[in-house]
């Protein structure tokens, strides 16, 4: 009697632990942190990658042009698949690339963009990543579309061919 109870019981908390773990197996692990568009983009100070320059984001962001604020760092493998995107876009009269260089080496960064081309009109440096903190950013590459200093489109992850046609269809 005995042994049929205690058979019955690890069968019971084996079914229960299998049906635990395919209940988690369907759900999906892919976070994406939601920020709300609509929002006004925030006051930040940075170092100008170029000039070495203290830059307010008040003087940076300044008028009816659209700007994208394109988070990105050398060592970052996504950040090459998007570069041709942001060439692309580089070539746009009304929209003008910022980026801000994440936790990078300055040199490295120098190589990267002599490598494949430099498409901001600016370059931010962040190198302990609390710029990108501020902006509500959790990895590069990370984008975000402004206008009128309000955050209008957030792009999570390398901007591909859609995205790249969204803020086209956007900017127009």
């Amino acid at each position: 009697m005995r042994l049929k109870i205690s058979i019955s019981i690890i069968v019971i908390i084996f079914v229960l632990v299998f049906l635990i773990f395919y209940k988690g197996l369907k759900n999906s692990n892919i976070y994406i942190p939601t920020m709300k568009t609509e929002t006004s983009i925030p006051i930040f100070n940075a170092i100008s990658f170029d000039k070495n320059e203290t830059l307010s984001s008040q003087k940076i962001f300044d008028g009816e042009k659209y700007y994208l604020v394109n988070i990105w760092a050398s060592w970052c493998a996504p950040c090459r698949d998007e570069h041709i995107f942001l060439m692309k876009l580089s070539n746009k009269k009304n929209i003008e690339i910022i980026g801000l260089n994440y936790k990078d080496k300055e040199g490295n960064a120098r190589s990267f963009l002599k490598e494949l081309d430099n498409p901001y009109k600016k370059i931010l440096l962040d190198k302990d990543g609390t710029i990108a903190i501020e902006w509500g950013a959790y990895g590069v590459p990370e984008s975000f579309l402004i206008h009128k200093n309000v955050i209008i489109k957030r792009i999570v992850g390398p901007i591909n061919n859609t995205s790249y046609q969204k803020i086209k269809e956007i900017i127009k």
